[in-house]
């Protein structure tokens, strides 16, 4: 079941890197509030730091200053099982490679991360994923055998079957033609709309960005909001 109903909000946050030249801002301190369900994309040069913020929200990286809550939970101060079981079942992930495992199949690269909890209900749970992307017909099929469209869709599934509440995209459209990529949004504004997900994507594509809710752009380290004229599909 997912877990939606609690705001993401991040209060000052920097990440530094120190390097044999000096250290390297890449987030200055950056304040942002997401509440449950809406949609966000980040947009923003090559090298801003849009993939070390997403990957900060989602506990893959930690900041050198400030703080990041979902909900009550202290994302920042996680560690070792709470740690683990956050990334396991509260947020899920969406990368530009789906990162599908060749040698199982689609249903079977879905199930994969439920196996840890002994989830027996993530079978039927799996095929119903499927379902809802539209590739059940594509259950037993290996990665090999998929369009990159198809791909992409299983491991959107596969981001989802432990119910997480909060969905984070890093350039997911990135490898896939217009129509599909436009498919592929589709699906995370109706997650976003009917499931009370909520999803923040990271993108290079201006238009892609302009159907989601709200827009903010990641440059020289710092976050602006980007008025949307248009929510589109998300309205």
């Amino acid at each position: 079941m997912t877990e939606t109903g609690q705001a993401l909000v991040l209060q000052g946050v920097g990440k530094r890197y120190e390097t044999a030249g000096g250290a390297s801002d890449v987030l200055k301190d950056i304040s942002l509030a997401v509440s449950p369900g809406e949609t966000l994309a980040v947009v923003g040069p090559s090298g801003s730091g849009k993939s070390t913020l997403l990957n900060i929200i989602g506990s893959l990286d930690k900041p050198t200053s400030g703080s990041v809550m979902l909900g009550s939970t202290d994302i920042v101060g996680l560690a070792g099982r709470a740690l683990a079981d956050f990334r396991a079942g509260r947020v899920g992930f969406v990368f530009q490679d789906h990162h599908l495992l060749p040698q199982l199949t689609a249903v079977e690269n879905v199930v994969l991360p439920s196996l840890a909890a002994r989830d027996h209900d993530a079978c039927p749970r799996a095929g119903e994923l499927l379902e809802r992307m539209g590739v059940a017909h594509r259950a037993e099929a290996f990665p090999a055998k998929m369009s990159g469209g198809e791909r992409q869709r299983v491991a959107i599934a596969r981001a989802l079957i432990n119910g997480p509440g909060l969905l984070l995209c890093d350039e997911p459209t990135g490898n896939l033609d217009r129509d599909t990529a436009a498919g592929v949004v589709a699906l995370f504004l109706e997650l976003a709309r009917d499931s009370g997900v909520t999803v923040i994507m990271v993108t290079h594509n201006l238009e892609l960005a302009g159907r989601f809710s709200r827009c903010a752009e990641l440059r020289s380290g710092m976050l602006s909001e980007i008025e949307q004229a248009d929510p589109g599909e998300n309205a």
